[in-house]
């Protein structure tokens, strides 16, 4: 029996229903609904609708019913048209009458509103679990290979010289403001919308307050219309994951690059490899690939939700269950893809002597500028000089450290024999101490500031 039955003569089509019903999927949220109806139970007895003893009922009831769950022995009926029916349909068989009562001023409208909050606030407390577990296995190989210099780049082209743990930890600080982010999400989640009923609010003068406390939420929604209708904590949860998932694409994309065989930078592992079906020799960085080719779908659950809610009249509507599949359809991925990028990292060969023979004097042209702007040399000018020493020494064939001294002196008497000494790389990166920068002694700092960040000073 449905819950809105009564004013049908006739039957619902049976493709309608299988339209309309999303048991299928947001049975996940069993936990969240149990939990919610027992808090309302409580808030039905303080408000003298329903005796202690049938509380008690109920709660039993509804304990039986998240323990069937659990155990994977929940039986669904024919009739469970949503998580919410199927919960309140067990507990009849399982309580008699009494389960009615539990509906007292309470509508879907709110009741999923509050489950889907739950839901999420769980979700949201793994996920940051899980991005605590990726910084620490970034900071972990930055500071196991402190000491490897590769080339940096921007535009794809070599840049200057800087440290391969320097390149590493840029992530962990994405993903701190990841957390940062969830974080903030969590704090508009932590609404109670218990209590607004269909959009009118509660007439039994239900303690919504109490409600909120109950449930863990930190306040309760402030208008019952807007209560039912808001779900900009999704779109924000799911703003969230859209840039959480390009960051970890970004991070994949680098080492598919650097794991290739003509720079052979790093080499993944082969629990996060396959092989090809043809060629015997590949090895195929698949689960980077994945990571960064799933980029779309989440990025697609975000606009999805976005483009539903667009023109939504006021309150609830039907629309607001396509909330949930994309909604979910992010956790999962981000649940698995954390875990693995975990792995990756953990597990990441660093070929530090195949970064050290790609770097090429041309990288330390900046040094080069900067060594005139010590001699005084406004940077500009400096900056112009050295680009008339890389054009000659490519006219010549030669790298910039091959450049005879006259030939620098031609271009500018400020050019010393002491030249030279610029072209160092290890040099060039130890220069670039402030805090930030890419020098041993920069990157160590920033390291301990990591630490501090997990919570595990050294």
């Amino acid at each position: 029996m449905t819950l809105w039955g009564g004013r049908f003569a006739g039957e619902t089509d049976a493709l309608m229903r299988r339209f309309n019903d999303s048991f299928r999927f947001d049975r996940r949220l069993y936990a969240a609904d149990v939990e919610g109806s027992i808090a309302y139970a409580g808030a039905l007895a303080r408000a003298g609708l329903i005796t202690e003893e049938e509380r008690a009922a109920l709660v039993e009831g509804l304990e039986t019913v998240r323990g069937e769950f659990e155990e994977g022995t929940f039986e669904a009926a024919p009739g469970d048209e949503d998580i919410h029916t199927a919960v309140e349909r067990r507990l009849g068989e399982l309580v008699g009458k009494v389960a009615g009562k539990l509906h007292t001023g309470r509508s879907r409208n709110d009741q999923v509103a509050t489950d889907l909050r739950l839901y999420l606030l769980e979700e949201i407390d793994e996920l940051d679990e899980a991005l605590r577990a990726l910084q620490t296995a970034i900071v972990e190989q930055a500071e196991a290979h402190l000491g490897v210099l590769m080339p940096g780049y921007t535009h794809m082209q070599q840049a200057q010289p800087i440290l391969f743990s320097h390149w590493l930890m840029s992530f962990f600080w994405k993903l701190q403001r990841d957390r940062e982010r969830l974080a903030d999400v969590a704090k508009r989640t932590r609404v109670c919308p218990l209590g607004a009923g269909a959009l009118a609010g509660n007439p039994f003068d239900v303690d919504r307050e109490a409600l909120a406390q109950d449930l863990g939420f930190d306040a309760v929604a402030s208008n019952s219309i807007d209560a039912v209708n808001d779900r900009d904590y999704v779109v924000e949860f799911l703003a969230w994951a859209a840039l959480t998932q390009t960051h970890l694409s970004n991070l994949a994309e680098d080492l598919i690059i650097w794991a290739s065989r003509e720079f052979g930078f790093v080499e993944i592992d082969d629990a996060y490899a396959t092989g090809s079906s043809l060629m015997p020799q590949k090895k195929n960085p698949d689960a980077l690939e994945l990571i960064r080719g799933k980029s779309g779908r989440v990025i697609g659950d975000l606009t999805g939700l976005l483009t539903t809610l667009k023109g939504l009249p006021t309150a609830y509507n039907k629309d607001l269950q396509e909330d949930k599949e994309g909604l979910f359809d992010a956790i999962d991925t981000l649940k698995m893809e954390l875990p693995i990028t975990v792995g990756v990292i953990g597990t990441l060969a660093v070929n530090g002597e195949r970064m050290a023979a790609a770097l090429e004097e041309g990288m330390l042209a900046t040094d080069l500028a900067d060594y005139l702007v010590r001699k005084g040399v406004p940077f500009r000018q400096s900056h112009h000089l050295v680009g008339e020493a890389v054009r000659r020494a490519e006219e010549q064939g030669v790298s910039l450290d091959e450049l005879d001294l006259s030939a620098y002196q031609a271009i500018s008497p400020a050019f010393g024999e002491d030249v030279y000494e610029v072209f160092d790389f290890e040099r060039s990166v130890a220069a670039r101490v402030a805090e930030g920068g890419t020098a041993p002694a920069a990157v160590r700092a920033q390291i301990e500031r990591a630490r501090e960040v997990l919570g595990e000073r050294r």
